[in-house]
């Protein structure tokens, strides 16, 4: 409770009275009768507003948010009093929230109620809370001002943006995958799945006609095979200090969820089952999982992971999952390596290389490479380049390495690792 403009003003003014009736003794009395009279009047307002309940508020808040995605929240605020309400409200957002519709100012009139829609954007993964929400509201005569809590506190979920995911998925369905930028890739007659029975054509092997159907058909019938499916395709992704750095206006880690989550779809729409493995900093195991359906499970599990202060120990992460995954199968590290890593991550992706198929997906830096286009017109030109061209040979003998062991490897920027995995994961995959 605290006085507002108006008190102030009004005080002001009794103030000024006050010098003139010191110079003109006979307003003195007009002087002593305006204070009874404002102070009477204060006193009024101040016991009505102190009777006068709260408003209440309830809000409703989106099934769930992505990542610096725009969503509409809807407060309904309930007038309980028998008196017009002035009212300033603002939802109870922290720092990592972000909405240009807030404060709301307005009347609410007695008895009644008003809903009122703000945008909101969330700026960060995982679970967030938004508190009770702050109402400000005059008394009936405006020299009085209350500010007080309404409404409850609720917990929602921010999810990666997977709109560019659903994107895909759409015109997948509707095309085809090549406008994708995806190949997928079905050699058939080479994999051992059975597919359909279609009729004999020009160039088709000895070997792949049914001589049974055809003794029924009386014309030759080819069998027709497909990519083999219910393959493990196992994403271990690195939750290190360095996935931390920035691309653009998000992390490099949030660039390695939106590649994961096309991944995961494209494997799981092949037949293929998909599990999760994280490590640097954060231990964490999702089994395999299967049918398109499950990509609701994937986005839950991923939802709230969040980059470390810890180094990645890309040995422990192998040891867990050659303990966790003995069926061979796809995996693919995601992380952001450096030639320095070369010691702590050769061997232990050689030692995952025997047993599965392994992908290395690496991304580059925008910066360094941006930095590679710029044009030389200074000494200090000349040495950022040197140290980029530096940098990029040794983080290139690292990968060089790792292929001579059999080791895949996907070298990207933020904006081309999405389809480049896909179409690595689709190579691979003939090899599990």
């Amino acid at each position: 409770m605290k006085p507002n403009g108006l008190t102030i003003y009004c005080g002001f003014i009794w103030l000024a009275l006050g010098v003139i009736a010191s110079v003109l003794p006979d307003l003195t009395n007009i002087w002593w009768w305006s204070l009874i009279a404002w102070a009477v009047l204060l006193l009024v307002d101040f016991l009505v507003l102190v009777s006068t309940k709260s408003p209440q508020v309830s809000r409703t808040l989106p099934g769930r948010f992505a990542i610096e995605i725009e969503s509409e929240v809807v407060l309904k605020l309930t007038n309980c009093s028998q008196l017009p309400l002035t009212v300033s409200v603002y939802d109870g957002l922290a720092e990592e929230h972000e909405s240009d519709g807030l404060p709301w100012q307005g009347e609410l009139p007695a008895n009644g109620f008003t809903e009122i829609t703000y945008p909101l954007k969330m700026r960060q993964r995982g679970r967030t809370t938004v508190e009770a929400a702050h109402i400000q509201y005059a008394s009936f005569l405006k020299f009085w001002t209350r500010q007080v809590r309404a409404g409850e506190s609720e917990e929602t979920k921010v999810y990666p943006n997977y709109e560019p995911v659903i994107q895909f998925a759409l015109l997948a369905m509707e095309s085809s995958p090549e406008q994708m930028g995806i190949v997928m890739k079905n050699r058939a007659g080479m994999s051992k799945d059975f597919h359909q029975l279609r009729d004999y054509q020009l160039g088709d092997t000895l070997s792949k006609v049914d001589w049974k159907a055809t003794s029924r058909k009386l014309h030759l019938i080819s069998r027709d095979y497909q990519e083999q499916r219910d393959q493990n395709v196992i994403l271990a992704v690195d939750c290190g200090q360095r996935m931390r750095a920035m691309d653009g206006d998000i992390p490099q880690f949030d660039h390695c969820l939106n590649a994961m989550l096309l991944l995961a779809y494209v494997a799981l729409k092949q037949g293929d089952n998909v599990g999760i493995l994280s490590f640097g900093g954060q231990e964490r195991w999702l089994p395999p999982v299967k049918g398109i359906n499950s990509m609701t499970t994937i986005l839950n599990h991923l939802y709230d992971y969040q980059t470390s202060t810890s180094p990645s120990d890309y040995a422990e992460a192998a040891e867990r999952l050659l303990v966790r995954q003995q069926r061979r199968s796809l995996v693919v590290f995601l992380s952001n390596v450096r030639g320095e890593d070369g010691v702590d991550l050769i061997e232990p992706l050689r030692l995952v290389r025997k047993r599965h198929v392994t992908i290395l997906a690496n991304l580059q830096e925008k910066e360094v490479m941006d930095r590679m286009e710029e044009p030389v017109e200074s000494l200090d030109d000349a040495l950022a380049l040197g140290a980029s061209q530096i940098y990029l040979d040794e983080r290139n003998a690292v990968l060089n390495e790792l292929r001579s062991h059999g080791v895949h490897s996907v070298d990207a920027t933020a904006e081309d690792l999405p389809v480049a995995l896909a179409n690595a994961y689709l190579v691979a995959r003939e090899g599990v």
